[in-house]
């Protein structure tokens, strides 16, 4: 059951919060009411994800009808409201393009058998995992990545993570930390610029 909101939250969380609870109960004008003030917000999210504007708009009506059957298990003492729709969006936006991955792909029936001949059926159809090459410089990539975020401070780790992870703007990401918006601010830019450094020092080629 939908926990009551917390008395802590800022008034829109605390309205989302109520929505939400509503929603739950079947209420369509509460729903509606939901789309209109989280709508533009998912839709950032998904598409920092897609980058396609249509296949965006596809996922975010795929959210919207997992939020209508799934309201009465958002719980509010385990997140807020805007986080629990973000995490929604963002994990059926990664959905949508592993199902666009594996789509399978068809060559011009109409093609002459002596067309087809000089064609590599492996340009033609790629296949669209990595390989090993590419594996192994994304695993290289995440371990740098890793060793140079254990390099920033907690407060910098926190707030690089729900924006950059959880799609959050820096206003909502100052709401969830219960911190100034000029600190939460200048953690993320600092943070930005300490991992761009990092990174350029322990890449291959780099200075150290």
């Amino acid at each position: 059951m939908t926990a009551p909101p917390d008395s802590h939250w800022s008034e829109r969380s605390q309205e989302l919060g109520r929505l939400l609870a509503e929603t739950a109960l079947g209420r369509r004008a509460a729903f509606a009411q939901l789309y209109r003030l989280t709508a533009s917000h998912l839709l950032g999210v998904i598409l920092r994800i897609t980058g396609e504007r249509t296949q965006a708009e596809d996922v975010l009506q795929e959210v919207y009808l997992a939020v209508w059957k799934a309201a009465g298990s958002f719980d509010a003492a385990r997140s807020q409201p805007l986080t629990w729709l973000t995490s929604i969006a963002r994990h059926r936006a990664i959905d949508s393009l592993r199902r666009a991955q594996a789509r399978p792909r068809f060559s011009d029936e109409g093609a002459s058998d002596d067309e087809q001949d000089h064609r590599d059926v492996y340009d033609e159809h790629p296949d669209p995992h990595p390989g090993p090459a590419e594996l192994l410089q994304r695993a290289v990539e995440a371990r740098l990545l890793q060793r140079c975020l254990g390099g920033l401070s907690p407060e910098q780790q926190h707030s690089l993570a729900l924006a950059y992870y959880q799609g959050l703007s820096h206003s909502e990401v100052a709401e969830q930390m219960g911190q100034p918006l000029g600190s939460v601010k200048s953690w993320i830019r600092r943070a930005l610029q300490s991992l761009k450094v990092c990174l350029e020092r322990l890449a291959p080629g780099g200075l150290a």
